[in-house]
């Protein structure tokens, strides 16, 4: 077996057909035209934007410091959910319209990318929560979303366990039983990325903020330093959107120094590990009134987390640390064996800031809202929010742009409303479908590992043809990154070419699973640094 070193391909100097715009054509597109709306943040508020934007027939520009979801929105729990635990807050509504986005995502919108998840809830003597209400808990849950997933319910500890060998017995009552759905956060981000640009939008990665521009007192658009070289430039736009996530007060103080601080930051940190047990169902322990530990099976391995707590220091330095996951590995042992908890399975650790509204009380107990904002130089600032109701996030702020005075949104422009609510995220297939294919239409002499069918599939939807005739183009493409991960290398030109990675974490931590695998050695950093500097060169 080649090693992962000696598989990079040979790849020659130019990009294939059909590729992203270099990055000094964007530069020189966002610099030459006054835009409707500049979006500054590509996390989940602000590709949510851009798309619905771009949708209604606007001019939108979208950049980002870093890569896109970067930052927290690469690094949550990476779950499509009703909101269980809101159900005890009384919010009873928004539990439900949760559940309406969770199932257009999953039917609609996005089923090549979010997945259906079975949950379990075990109660145990002494536990915050008994079975009754637990019981009770899931069957209106699950008739908020219609029974649209089956009815909640409750299980035996013996039928539990045998789903879930690792599952711990010990002074277990009973599992309650509920269903949900989970993705993985940085291909739902690059696929509304590739969806605002079919749109229409223009965007720019790793193009960071330093100094906002004004007209008559107002923002009128933003100063720019592209990261990967120095290069300076500027956008013109009517309106600007402050879509910065954690950074969203920072952005605030460059339109007045005046501005008060709007928002505070919750930290929630997770650990992945290599999974010893079949894990057909995910687990949700009920760790206090408030809080839940997860165990959830994810792209082969075990995510776990999170913790919950307030953060004071700088966005940029937010990281899992030693205290984090103990405190993640201690609650996970409250329902799962300690043998599937060693710490030597633990493959990688992250963590992620909630953005909350300020004000008193623990970030524990902060409502998850959006707000949105008007800051005196007309800019809009948006925190807030989470992958589930992303979409109707950007809608409403598509609504608070059409009543502003001298709206965007001209009488020759689509009217919000009349948007297509549903429509689909680029390369929405059938994943079965897509992975049969994959494995039927190549040559016999050279098929495609299942497991790498597979992930094709539920990463890429019908985009995968594209990265296998990447594949039957150079034979070499189709060889394994790491022998341990189902990544191909033609996965690497393809981020290259057509989903904006620069950087050699953009490619392992956000476009392939490799780094949360534990598989970015310095043989694989090397190589696909090597595949990114054929476009460079």
């Amino acid at each position: 077996m080649s090693t992962p070193q000696s598989a990079v391909p040979a790849l020659g100097t130019h990009p294939a057909a059909g590729t992203n715009p270099s990055r000094a054509e964007t530069r020189e597109l966002l610099s030459r035209a006054t835009y409707d709306l500049l979006v500054i943040g590509g996390g989940i508020l602000g590709t949510s934007v851009a798309w619905h934007a771009a949708q209604s027939g606007l001019r939108v520009a979208m950049v980002d410091a870093g890569d896109f979801a970067g930052a927290t929105s690469s690094a949550s729990s990476k779950l499509v959910h009703g909101g269980l635990r809101y159900l005890q807050t009384g919010a009873v509504k928004l539990v439900a319209e949760n559940h309406h986005e969770r199932r257009v995502l999953a039917k609609d919108v996005a089923p090549h990318l979010v997945n259906p998840l079975t949950f379990y809830l075990p109660v145990y003597k002494g536990g915050p929560v008994g079975a009754a209400k637990l019981g009770a808990g899931v069957f209106a849950y699950s008739a908020l979303s219609a029974f649209g997933d089956g009815v909640g319910h409750v299980l035996s500890p013996a039928k539990a366990q045998a789903a879930n060998p690792a599952l711990r017995t010990d002074n277990l009552k009973a599992v309650a039983v509920y269903h949900d759905h989970q993705m993985n956060d940085s291909r739902m981000a690059v696929m509304t990325v590739r969806a605002a640009v079919e749109s229409g939008a223009v965007v720019l990665n790793h193009a960071e903020v330093t100094g906002l521009r004004f007209s008559g007192g107002k923002v009128s658009g933003a100063e720019l330093k592209d990261r990967t070289d120095g290069t300076e430039f500027g956008v013109n736009a009517r309106v600007v959107l402050n879509a910065t996530g954690p950074w969203v007060d920072h952005l605030r103080k460059m339109e007045s120094a005046k501005a008060a601080p709007s928002i505070r930051l919750s930290k929630g940190a997770h650990i992945v590990l290599k999974r010893k047990s079949p894990w057909k169902a995910a687990m949700a322990t009920p760790i206090d009134k408030f809080r839940i530990t997860f165990a959830l099976p994810w792209e082969d391995q075990l995510l776990l987390g999170t913790t919950d707590e307030v953060y004071e220091g700088d966005p940029a330095d937010v990281r899992a640390e030693e205290k984090d996951i103990q405190q993640i590995l201690d609650e996970a042992a409250f329902s799962v064996r300690d043998e599937d908890l060693d710490r030597s399975l633990m493959t990688y650790a992250f963590a992620g800031l909630r953005v909350l509204p300020g004000g008193p009380g623990g970030v524990e107990k902060a409502k998850r809202e959006t707000v949105v904002t008007e800051g005196a130089g007309g800019m809009l600032s948006v925190a807030g929010g989470k992958w589930t109701t992303y979409r109707h996030i950007g809608r409403v702020v598509m609504n608070k742009l059409a009543q502003l005075p001298g709206s965007l949104l001209a009488e020759d422009m689509e009217p919000v409303k009349s948007l297509v609510r549903r429509t689909p995220l680029p390369g929405i297939a059938n994943p079965n479908a897509v992975a049969h294919r994959l494995l039927v239409d190549r040559d016999p002499g050279a098929r495609m590992d299942p497991l790498t069918a597979r992930h094709l599939a539920t990463h890429y939807g019908s985009l995968s043809f594209d990265i296998a005739r990447l594949v039957n183009e150079n034979p070499d493409l189709g060889e394994r990154i790491h022998p341990d991960g189902p990544e191909i290398w033609a996965q690497v030109v393809y981020a290259r070419d057509h989903e904006w990675a620069e950087t050699v974490d953009d490619v392992l931590r956000r476009r392939t699973t490799l780094t949360i695998r534990g598989l970015d050695t310095d043989a694989v950093r090397d190589g696909v640094e090597k595949v990114l500097a054929a476009r460079r060169s």
